[in-house]
């Protein structure tokens, strides 16, 4: 069975996480080999929610002050915005390219406004030169989160975002299991999350290397004989396989989220996202884009969601379909892992701000699926599977 999501990570990747969790070396060295990558005003955390966590604290804005943000997002972003303070308050997108509505963008913005969250979704990309003429406009803070985006050495954030955000967790291209990169424009601002960060304990190796251990398991459970045994053994002990899966990579835990985010990464993070980054190769994204491209040729536009965002390289691909249930049960028997299970979610307009209720966020994941694709997907599969979902489209 092809799994529904593969880790992108090879074999000799956590090899050398695990070596160099076993021998001592320098941080702040193994921080210069990461962000020089993105430029002399980048910065490197344990994750995106934490790189926007430190980006928060270093501003101190005034209680109450609002965060217009992408209306589609996974819910811990929204948390820690809400942790310091602020409102977030959504912007609607269109459904095509699942861009923010720059109308809508310019309707929210109120005398409370100090910033703009826009995210990069689902592996596709977009023009951020119209959000920034409404930020200057308004004097507001410009930040692009680009978690869902990296694609190798092409995009290292727009010129004119305050703010670009890049993530290196488990399920992201290019995975070095955890880490996120930031750019800064504002030298003073980028030096106050420099001293905060080094107030933070230090994340430890241990800890980092039994991380690194979990995730050679499902790197082993990501082939499809694996997969397919682990799927038989949940169903023997009738067990959902899904939340089996969807419990195990959960990255924070709920309850301990900011203590787990205010962390140093050690040093074999940092150097393993210095390979990762470093050593990438775009042949696995062009083959995974070319995957993407095919599913598109045979199903159609209206029924994928944000596969309209050029460039895209599909990081992950819902499909609205009529009956899910039906569908997910379907690929299932055919050797295909897919779920309508999601960890983005539409972002609740506050009490204050009903006028923002984002309508087109709200409709657009319902009855989606997702399906596996990835560069060890020969095309011949991908077509395959796209003749299946063809009886659920409407």
């Amino acid at each position: 069975m092809w799994a529904r999501k593969r880790i992108d990570i090879g074999w000799l990747d956590l090899a050398s996480g695990i070596v160099n969790c076993l021998l001592p070396s320098s941080r702040s060295k193994a921080a210069e080999r990461v962000e020089p990558t993105w430029t002399g005003d980048a910065f490197a955390c344990l994750s995106v929610r934490s790189g926007l966590d430190l980006l928060l604290k270093s501003l101190a804005l005034p209680a109450g002050s609002e965060v217009l943000v992408s209306s589609i997002t996974i819910p811990d972003m929204v948390r820690v915005v809400e942790h310091h303070g602020l409102v977030a308050v959504p912007i609607d997108l269109n459904a095509a390219d699942m861009v923010p509505s720059v109308d809508a963008l310019k309707a929210a913005v109120s005398e409370n406004t100090k910033a703009i969250l826009v995210a990069q979704l689902l592996g596709g990309r977009y023009d951020v030169e119209p959000f920034a003429e409404v930020a200057r406009e308004h004097n507001l803070l410009l930040i692009e989160d680009c978690a869902q985006a990296f694609d190798g050495d092409c995009y290292h954030g727009h010129e004119l975002a305050d703010v670009s955000m890049f993530s290196f967790g488990p399920i992201k291209t290019a995975t070095a299991l955890a880490g996120g990169v930031l750019k800064i424009k504002d030298a003073e601002v980028l030096s106050k999350m420099r001293q905060l960060q080094s107030e933070y304990p230090l994340q430890s190796r241990v800890a980092f290397f039994k991380r690194i251990l979990f995730y050679c398991v499902l790197r082993w459970l990501g082939g499809r004989i694996p997969f397919y045994l682990f799927v038989k053994s949940c169903q023997f002990l009738r067990k959902d396989f899904d939340e089996v899966l969807n419990g195990s990579i959960r990255n924070f835990p709920e309850d301990e989220l900011f203590a787990s985010l205010r962390e140093q990464p050690c040093a074999p993070l940092l150097k393993l996202m210095a390979r990762r980054i470093n050593g990438y190769k775009n042949s696995r994204l062009d083959a995974r884009t070319a995957g993407g491209d095919l599913l598109l040729e045979a199903l159609p536009l209206s029924s994928c969601p944000g596969a309209a965002a050029k460039p895209n390289n599909y990081w992950v691909f819902p499909l609205k379909v009529s009956d899910p249930a039906a569908a997910v049960s379907t690929l299932h028997a055919a050797g295909f892992d897919s779920t309508a299970d999601n960890s983005m979610q539409p972002v609740p307009a506050p009490p204050s701000r009903p006028e923002t209720t984002p309508n087109t966020a709200n409709e657009l994941l319902q009855g989606a699926i997702y399906l596996p694709l990835y560069a060890e997907m020969p095309l011949s599969e991908v077509r395959r599977m796209a003749e299946i979902l063809k009886r659920f489209i409407d």
